[in-house]
């Protein structure tokens, strides 16, 4: 037969797309494998450091948990009556979609979202870092400096948990407050102090060490607003749907800080049966 058109340049198209695919397939470049790669390093099991005398330490690798809200909190809210926001979440690393439509290697996201799981992984897993000189293993003290580092499960160097004023153009895509955000630069935005849950306690326990498992405020140094997960602003990520995390310091009537400012430090439990000590607690 008599072939018409543009055979020629649409069969060269076809040969040049199946040499791109074939390339892409060998170099470990499609979509699916970027994926699948994806998620065995961000949801590989990590291990946390076990606090043999229940304080938290410099050094440690943590979870950072936002505990679920007991029922009487919740009453005649939108969280009582919606179970998909009830729960135990911690904070994790958000991937983000150019991440995976790029040709180039795998890169941390700088978003964060608090995910609905409490299993440490790569995603969740934070390490406390000092700023001020103290060792690796001494405490954790309320009132002191701190950062809070991540490899995200795909990086090879650490990313500090950083806060900046927003501004008409930078803020959180939900709430439209003051975000959070991943930064691979050391500076005042990336410190942070643990602080007592009861405000008439505060004064009294700065400088005791921080109990790991323990109800605390996470607070941002450069703003003095507090990390929070308000669970009415959700995301939807590669992993389905997430909440939004963000630096804000909701308050009561009694001007006392609300449980979407309360965190826990998890850490791993010593016993013969490892995982959390939160399984332990059950």
């Amino acid at each position: 037969g008599v072939r018409i058109g543009n055979w020629l340049e649409e069969e060269y198209a076809q040969q040049e797309l199946l040499r791109d695919f074939i390339r892409k397939r060998e170099q470990g470049q499609l979509l699916v494998q970027r994926l699948a790669r994806l998620q065995e390093n961000i949801f590989k099991r990590v291990e946390l450091s076990i606090s043999s005398d229940g304080f938290v330490h410099f050094g440690d690798t943590v979870l950072l948990m936002n505990p679920d809200s007991k029922p009487s909190d919740l009453e005649g809210t939108s969280e009582e009556r919606d179970p998909e926001l009830c729960g135990d979440v911690t904070l994790a690393v958000d991937m983000e979609e150019v991440s995976l439509y790029s040709d180039e290697p795998l890169q941390l996201s700088h978003g964060l979202s608090a995910v609905k799981s409490v299993d440490p992984i790569g995603r969740n897993a934070f390490c406390i870092v000092s700023v001020d000189g103290s060792a690796v293993g001494e405490p954790l003290r309320y009132g002191q400096n701190f950062v809070l580092g991540t490899k995200g499960g795909v990086s090879d160097k650490l990313f500090y948990l950083a806060s900046d004023h927003k501004t008409f153009k930078d803020f959180a895509k939900k709430s439209r407050l003051q975000k959070v955000f991943l930064t691979a630069e050391l500076s005042y935005l990336t410190f942070w102090q643990a602080k007592s849950l009861d405000p008439q306690l505060r004064l009294e326990h700065e400088g005791f060490p921080v109990p790991s498992e323990t109800k605390i405020i996470i607070t941002h140094c450069y703003t003095n607003r507090n990390l929070a997960v308000p669970r009415t602003f959700c995301v939807w990520t590669h992993f389905g749907r997430e909440f939004e995390v963000i630096c804000h310091n909701y308050l009561n009537s009694h001007r006392v800080e609300e449980d979407k400012n309360y965190w826990e430090i998890i850490t791993r439990n010593p016993g013969p049966e490892d995982g959390t000590m939160l399984e332990r607690h059950k």
